[in-house]
């Protein structure tokens, strides 16, 4: 088996490498930093969760062990879809630079503009950012990147997705044509096949795992639900949910249930706090500081489960999440990919499940035909409770379990009810 001190990475590098537990590479990781510590572009096709944040970090440390950082002229560039993303690369560029003295800033919104131009203005060897935050320092005259000389671009195809392939034109067109490109993506859409043409030149394409594959690591599953009412939809749905929880007992130790839309996220947090269960939502309209603050809980295990949004699908880095429930069916059959790649991580088993209503049927099919298998069905855990419109399913969500607990605890605990 390859190990890391067969791939020539530096010193420094491989002992940081050792520090942190690893000792083998994944097979993106073996792939892509031999061509990378070539000089050569590299393509980089694999799922979420197989290591590819490695594979750019650990040839780009030890190609940049040599030369001085300038101010306002980074040596290499790494562009992130969000700011969750671009975080965890910076962090993994803390773990394996503490070792060498590279300097780093990290470019995202949110956060002041005057700390990371002061940063900036230092010099630093690696900057990590998101496009918009990046053009924004450009614009405002902050910033050079005519001596970046490796340029990475993370999550390709969330990029296409969120609509920045524009801004990623633009600011290749700011690097020198001589910058080495690492280029990575789970899927090759059209656009971003063009991209790489155009772009990258002769590149190492790597690619590990058939494009928008899910890891054999995790065990997926479907509820398919229909509510007994359309007004009902939502109030039972949020019921379902729990019981696909409480279904699982010990073995669902933490979890990220995935949203559609940013007023359901707030829902279903709500919701399942009122029932006991500990749970805080994350998405784009909430400050950075408290994302960030959710994030590091729900890392540390003093969250227990993490509502997201799609702005938690990529680039969300926690070695041991158990559970991904999909509340929603993805619009995207590449989010589905995505979001389950959170558990079942660095070789551990994972269970995702989803809850897919009727009108999600179209973009259901889209997720079994893009991951070439079909989901196994599983049965609603509450299909013998009250469902099915009876005196029970008209309850009121106000009357879940509080402090005060009355003797009729038992009855509220399966009480349904319109959102607020």
């Amino acid at each position: 088996m390859i190990k890391f001190t067969d791939l020539n990475l530096d010193a420094k590098v491989l002992k940081a490498v050792t520090d942190a537990g690893y000792e083998s590479p994944t097979p993106i990781q073996a792939g892509a930093i031999p061509p990378a510590l070539e000089g050569k572009d590299v393509l980089g096709i694999a799922q979420t969760g197989t290591g590819k944040t490695a594979s750019f970090t650990l040839p780009m440390i030890t190609l940049l062990g040599r030369g001085r950082a300038r101010a306002r002229m980074p040596r290499s560039l790494v562009l992130c879809p969000t700011r969750e993303l671009a975080a965890q690369v910076a962090e993994n560029f803390d773990t394996y630079t503490k070792y060498t003295k590279l300097t780093k800033a990290l470019l995202i919104g949110g956060v002041s503009f005057k700390e990371q131009d002061k940063l900036i203005d230092r010099g630093v060897d690696v900057l990590i950012a998101t496009p918009g935050r990046l053009l924004d320092h450009f614009e405002r005259g902050k910033l050079l990147l005519t001596g970046v000389q490796i340029m990475v671009v993370d999550e390709a195809d969330r990029m296409l997705d969120m609509g920045f392939i524009p801004d990623i034109e633009r600011i290749f067109s700011l690097t020198p044509f001589t910058r080495q490109t690492l280029f990575f993506s789970a899927t090759m859409a059209p656009e971003i096949e063009r991209i790489t043409n155009t772009f990258l030149s002769a590149p190492a394409k790597v690619e590990v795992a058939r494009a928008a594959t899910t890891s054999d690591t995790i065990t997926q599953s479907v509820v398919m639900f229909k509510a007994s009412r359309k007004d009902r939809e939502g109030t039972e749905k949020r019921r379902l949910l729990r019981g696909l929880i409480e279904n699982e007992g010990e073995k669902c130790s933490n979890a990220i249930i995935f949203c559609n839309r940013k007023m359901d996220v707030d829902i279903v947090a709500k919701s399942m706090k009122k029932y006991g269960l500990d749970a805080a939502p994350i998405h784009g309209d909430l400050e950075q500081s408290k994302r960030t603050e959710t994030l590091d809980s729900f890392r540390s295990g003093s969250l227990r489960f993490l509502v997201a949004s799609d702005v938690a699908a990529r680039g969300l880095d926690v070695p041991n999440v158990s559970h991904v429930f999909n509340y929603d069916v993805p619009s995207h059959a590449e989010d589905y990919v995505h979001r389950i790649g959170r558990t079942g991580r660095a070789g551990k088993l994972g269970t995702a499940m989803m809850i897919c209503v009727p009108r999600d049927e179209k973009n259901f099919a889209d997720i079994e035909r893009l991951v070439k298998t079909n989901v196994p069905r599983k049965e609603n855990p509450l299909s013998n409770t009250a469902t099915k419109g009876t005196p029970e399913a008209s309850l009121s969500e106000k009357t879940a379990p509080q402090k005060s607990r009355s003797s009729s605890t038992s009855t509220d605990k399966t009480s349904f009810s319109r959102p607020k």
